[in-house]
């Protein structure tokens, strides 16, 4: 019986999923699995099984020993790798991908982050890059928030509108990290502004530490109800993606107010 090759554009489409949902949720049962196998004509099971394959070339879940099927690992790996060393163009296409699929456009699809952009009067190479610029901050942030569960990594709150897909090192400073997933923490708002500003700061063993300067708040109530608690504890990790050690190192030299 000849065997049916994933094609790169369902394997980039498998991509984009798995980036997209908690890996506590890469079942055949999901019906977000259960919708791109329809998609694409594979089964639920043979796109989950795809998306462990891409989660035993994170190097997280590598290091627990997660392991996808070793016939079509090679393919994984090959797309794995495509996207995390160049998130930007990947997300991108892969979003054009999917709403060719989905017979829409991708300016039909994300109308809901586009409204505000004023389009009419730009065109060509000047309309793609501010269109591509917000769909991948919006999948960035899709990214970060289902790594840690929709969840502030600090505080555990999980109303979805209250959080922010942080950046480590910061969107001006790194072009070509902007929009890799291990430079992004899910924090709730005003943890948010605290480690964008350096008064607060996540140490490379993942635990939280706090400046001189917002010590000197200590005895004030809000120090008491929003900070003291948390000073030294270990954030919540996320489900994939871990923030990069380079990345922390760089905000505790750069951005930490020591």
């Amino acid at each position: 019986m000849k065997r049916n090759y994933w094609t790169r554009e369902e394997l980039i489409l498998a991509m984009n999923l798995y980036v997209k949902i908690p890996f506590s949720k890469i079942s055949k049962n999901n019906p977000v699995i259960i919708d791109l196998a329809v998609l694409i004509g594979r089964t639920p099971s043979a796109v989950a099984l795809r998306l462990t394959n891409f989660a035993s070339h994170d190097p997280y879940h590598k290091a627990r020993g997660v392991s996808g099927m070793s016939s079509s690992s090679k393919d994984a790996e090959a797309i794995f790798n495509e996207f995390t060393d160049n998130w930007d163009t990947l997300l991108f296409e892969s979003e054009q991908i999917l709403a060719t699929k989905e017979k829409t456009t991708i300016e039909e699809k994300f109308e809901f982050i586009l409204k505000d952009l004023v389009l009419s009067d730009k065109k060509g190479e000047t309309r793609i890059r501010e269109v591509k610029t917000r769909v991948n901050q919006s999948i960035f942030r899709e990214m970060v928030l289902a790594n840690y569960a929709t969840q502030c990594a600090i505080t555990g709150i999980c109303r979805r509108e209250l959080l922010i897909a942080s950046h480590i090192v910061p969107w001006s400073k790194n072009e070509k990290e902007r929009l890799n997933p291990e430079n992004g923490i899910c924090l709730s708002s005003m943890y948010d502004k605290a480690y964008d500003i350096g008064l607060i700061a996540i140490d490379v063993d993942y635990k939280l530490i706090f400046s001189t300067e917002l010590k000197k708040d200590v005895k004030k109530g809000f120090y008491t109800n929003f900070f003291g608690n948390f000073e030294g504890k270990p954030i919540l990790l996320p489900q994939k993606f871990l923030p990069k050690k380079e990345f922390l190192e760089y905000h505790l030299d750069n951005i930490f107010r020591k």
